[in-house]
Formats: structure tokens, C-alpha cells, sequence
């Protein structure tokens, strides 16, 4: 049984196949799936109001950063992951937030959901 089993995670990712793909994988984990969220409003919603342990965010929404979803978790206490295709966090997430670059295997998903719910 994976350490994970039982954490609510958040997805927020606007690529269908992408966020079927990361169900998957966090179902593998024993974890339960809060979204996804393919959009910026959806999960900024679901952020400031999903009772959720953990989230996994996709830093591009269809052309909108998800900065304010990775804030308003923040504020709540809740840990989260970027995922992306791109090199970098966010200006003001670089510190202490995991980056998983496109594709990433099920371990590396994890292992980042791991390190910040230590």
C-alpha cells in the first residue's frame, strides 16, 4: 500500500488525456481525486472551497497561469505540486514547490506529492 493512500488530491489540469493519465496514476496511489479542474475558475473554486490534502496543478489553464489557484491553496495550508511542460514555477512559488516536467512517471508524482506532505 502506497504512503499516499487516502489523500485527497486536487487536480487541476486543462489537457483531458493529461488529467485522465494523472487520475490514474493517483488512483494507482490509493489517493482520492478531487476534479479535474480544467480551468482557471473551476479550480480556483474547488482550491478555495474542496476539502482536499493536496493538489497537482498544471501551471498553463488554456492561456491562463494557475497562480491564483497556487495562492488561494497557500492561503489554506494546502500543499500542491506545478506540473508543466515548462521549465520554471511561477515567480513567487520557486521556493519549496515541486516542478514535475511533462511527462513524469508515477513515481516522480509520488515522490513530489511525498516531499511536500512530509
Amino acid at each position: 500500500m502506497s504512503r499516499l493512500a487516502g489523500i485527497r488530491v486536487l487536480i487541476v489540469e486543462d489537457e483531458p488525456v493529461v488529467a485522465m493519465c494523472l487520475e490514474d496514476m493517483l488512483m494507482a496511489l490509493g489517493c482520492s481525486v478531487i476534479g479535474p479542474a480544467g480551468r482557471l475558475a473551476e479550480g480556483l473554486a474547488l482550491a478555495r472551497d474542496a476539502q482536499a490534502d493536496a493538489a497537482v496543478l498544471d501551471i498553463n489553464l488554456a492561456g491562463e497561469r494557475s497562480d491564483t489557484i497556487a495562492a488561494a491553496l497557500r492561503a489554506r495550508g494546502i500543499p500542491f505540486v506545478f506540473a508543466s511542460g515548462y521549465g520554471n514555477a511561477p515567480a513567487g512559488f520557486e521556493e519549496g514547490v515541486p516542478l514535475l516536467g511533462k511527462p513524469y512517471r508515477e513515481a516522480d508524482l509520488a515522490a513530489a506529492l511525498e516531499r511536500v506532505l512530509a
